[in-house]
């Protein structure tokens, strides 16, 4: 990217927003996300394909991850709107775009994008300045997770409705945070009003990853610590399961990385598909 503008997302958001873009490039169609949105608010330099976590086949894994946990919870989203579904919380939100690239669904919605508040701040500028504008059913709360800033008192503040089933959603965000910390987490979305539903990604220990990812998993493990955004926790499915359950969720699932080849991969020709036992999904509801 160009000169960094104060507020820019982290690292990882601009890189998991790239490997969006780059699935639409040079991925053959049918593509499982259509999401360019955040290379456009991202604006990087020309040159920004030929970086090494760019590299179209050392990201072929990554990326197809990364857009079949995106595609997954917008089906998601989108059935849960179709049965009178009126909130949307989206915890960790970066560069997600679906109230860009869905406006037919989500002007029907609340969401509640909730972030850090220098990337937000600039999220929001990049918004207006190229014309998405900041519609009034999109609310940006402002909660600085490091410091343990609590986000329920932030949707209300910005007209969440305790009373109103919700949608939550957090990925890429639970490895940051300690077991403790998710554990917390989990609780206050399980304490929402019956017929709620959360959808959050776990990454499994890496020594279970494919090998075709571990070495990428590693590289991303270590690029962290030294960042001094460390991973924190990693779960098995039956771990993840057992801590949802404990929250005091009715009922939780566990989506499977085969589960989303099956569902998104099944009919391609290329080999495309996300990777098992790296970063997959748990869905409770209350």
């Amino acid at each position: 990217m160009g000169d960094k503008q104060d507020g820019a997302p982290d690292s990882t958001a601009a890189r998991v927003a790239l490997w969006r873009a780059l699935h639409v490039e040079i991925d053959p169609p049918p593509h499982v996300l259509e999401d360019e949105i955040g290379l456009k608010l991202l604006a990087p330099d020309e040159g920004w394909r030929r970086r090494g976590d760019m590299d179209p086949q050392f990201t072929r894994p990554f990326r197809a991850s990364t857009v079949a946990r995106a595609r997954f919870i917008e089906d998601l989203v989108v059935e849960q709107a179709s049965r009178g579904l009126s909130q949307y919380v989206i915890l960790g939100a970066g560069l997600d775009s679906f109230a860009q690239r869905r406006p037919e669904i989500a002007s029907r919605l609340r969401i509640f994008e909730c972030d850090q508040p220098g990337p937000q701040a600039w999220k929001r500028r990049r918004l207006i300045e190229l014309g998405f504008g900041i519609p009034e059913w999109l609310r940006f709360v402002a909660v600085d997770f490091e410091t343990g800033g609590s986000w329920r008192d932030g949707l209300v503040t910005a007209g969440f409705h305790d009373s109103k089933p919700t949608i939550v959603v957090s990925t890429g965000v639970s490895m940051y945070l300690t077991k403790d910390a998710n554990a917390a987490a989990l609780r206050q979305v399980a304490a929402l009003v019956p017929g709620s539903t959360l959808a959050m990604t776990f990454l499994h220990p890496l020594e279970l990853a494919d090998p075709e990812v571990r070495p990428g998993l590693e590289m991303a493990e270590k690029g962290a610590r030294a960042s001094g955004t460390p991973f924190l926790s990693f779960f098995t499915p039956p771990e993840i399961l057992a801590l949802a359950r404990g929250a005091g969720f009715r009922e939780v699932r566990h989506v499977s990385a085969a589960h989303l080849t099956q569902r998104y991969f099944a009919r391609r020709t290329d080999g495309l598909r996300p990777p098992n036992n790296s970063e997959e999904l748990v869905i409770a509801t209350t």
